[in-house]
């Protein structure tokens, strides 16, 4: 039989209709712990789990803590793992903590991160204020390094031997600059380490729809769940996908930090992953649509979006052709003026809510420098590009038409501040 597209597997893979009494939707499983049928049953099961004997051939772990595993756990694991061909994928209770475990499980003391350096605000400081805490060794490179320019820049730190990591994210939050994944696996082939150097990448802006890690050879693809992926605004969670033997190592360590997600937070994101495609690819179109507007726009002094990079920067635009398959839902751009002008125009949305986080059915607009970015210092910021007058959209699924009236009207409020506040305190008075 032919295998089945994601989007069509997402409504009944890991589940079996018939064993839950005919249910079309999985049950939730709102227990803490798993009865054993017997005590020699409870004695195997945790031989499994702790790793002291291996299952034999058609043997399966049963169930054991909700802490460990859960039937809504693992059948909304095994969904997005299929968006990846990953052999195994894993939940977590945030983007953060998935993370922050993929750090915990492969890095120790001496061992070298090298890492992307325009990153999500708070990846920026669990590398630079806590790792180097625990004795790891950080150092960054610009998404336009080739490889050559990496290489010389590991050789000339002399850490290249305690290289243990590389971690990208792609695209950047909030610039959307891209940062060429294949590049990165060539060069740690190139290495030919006797240590494992895993390949880490942070794909939060573009999955896992519109741009597969592992099919440019990244060992670890690591998600803020949260946004495109449940999709709601309802839900917090992270995820991290790869093969077993790395996966084994993760999921071990987020057993002992008790950082996965519980069964209710499961199955909203199972129920999120039916939609999940639909959803990306509108979202995709509106962002096209959004995008055209504002290229050119008087008022707009730079665009910061994947799909318009042809005729703005070659060498990235090389990457998106190879890397991506859409220009995603996410749109960065820089309005003439500075921070009062920027946030006047934030003030003049109406439509477009005025709120941190991405990927979610509405569409969301903020100021990075002062938000989600706002613990980065303000020359490390300007140096990533990330400026004063920088202004981040989220593109939902509402009408494009909508939007771009709503964008349209928050460039004429900007030019005229105090109005558009009066206007707003009107619409939103109750009387």
């Amino acid at each position: 039989m032919k295998k089945k597209y994601p989007e069509s597997a997402m409504m009944s893979y890991g589940y079996n209709p018939a064993e839950y009494g005919g249910a079309v939707k999985c049950p939730i499983f709102q227990t803490s712990t798993f009865v054993f049928p017997t005590a020699e049953e409870g004695k195997r099961q945790f031989e499994l789990a702790y790793g002291l004997d291996e299952a034999k051939e058609g043997e399966e772990k049963a169930y054991i803590y909700s802490r460990i595993s859960n039937p809504n756990l693992e059948i909304c694991e095994k969904r997005l793992a299929l968006w990846e061909a990953a052999e195994d994928g894993a939940f977590f209770a945030s983007g953060m903590a998935a993370i922050s475990t993929a750090f915990l499980s492969f890095l120790k003391p001496g061992d070298l991160l090298l890492h992307g350096h325009t990153l999500y605000g708070g990846t920026s400081h669990f590398i630079e204020e806590i790792l180097p805490l625990m004795g790891v060794k950080i150092l960054s490179f610009s998404p336009n390094e080739s490889k050559e320019q990496i290489l010389d820049r590991l050789k000339d730190s002399g850490e290249l031997p305690a290289l243990k990591m590389i971690y990208a994210e792609t695209p950047s939050n909030p610039t959307n600059a891209l940062v060429d994944i294949a590049m990165l696996r060539s060069l740690i082939d190139e290495l030919n380490s006797e240590n494992q150097i895993i390949l880490a990448v942070d794909n939060t802006y573009m999955g896992p729809v519109w741009q597969h890690p592992m099919a440019h050879g990244a060992d670890l693809v690591l998600y803020s769940a949260t946004k495109y992926i449940a999709g709601h605004s309802d839900v917090i969670a992270g995820a991290c996908l790869g093969n077993a033997e790395l996966m084994l190592q993760i999921r071990t360590m987020r057993t002992f930090l008790g950082n996965m997600i519980d069964p209710n937070t499961a199955w909203l994101i199972s129920r999120s992953l039916e939609t999940l495609k639909i959803r990306m690819d509108r979202q995709a179109y509106n962002a096209r649509k959004v995008a055209d507007y504002l290229k050119g726009h008087p008022l707009v002094e730079r665009l910061y979006y994947p799909g318009h990079l042809e005729a703005v920067d070659g060498r990235q635009y090389d990457i998106y052709q190879r890397q991506c398959m859409s220009g995603g839902g996410m749109i960065s751009f820089d309005i003439k003026g500075d921070e009062k002008d920027a946030f006047a125009f934030l003030n003049g949305l109406r439509t477009i809510k005025l709120a941190v986080s991405l990927g979610s059915s509405e569409s969301l607009a903020e100021h990075p420098a002062s938000m989600t970015h706002a613990g980065v210092p303000r020359e490390e910021r300007m140096a990533h590009g990330i400026t004063d007058q920088m202004i981040r959209l989220s593109i939902g699924l509402e009408h494009f038409e909508d939007l771009i009236g709503d964008i349209d009207h928050a460039f004429s409020a900007s030019r005229q501040p105090e109005n558009s506040l009066k206007e707003w305190m009107l619409e939103d008075s109750p009387l």
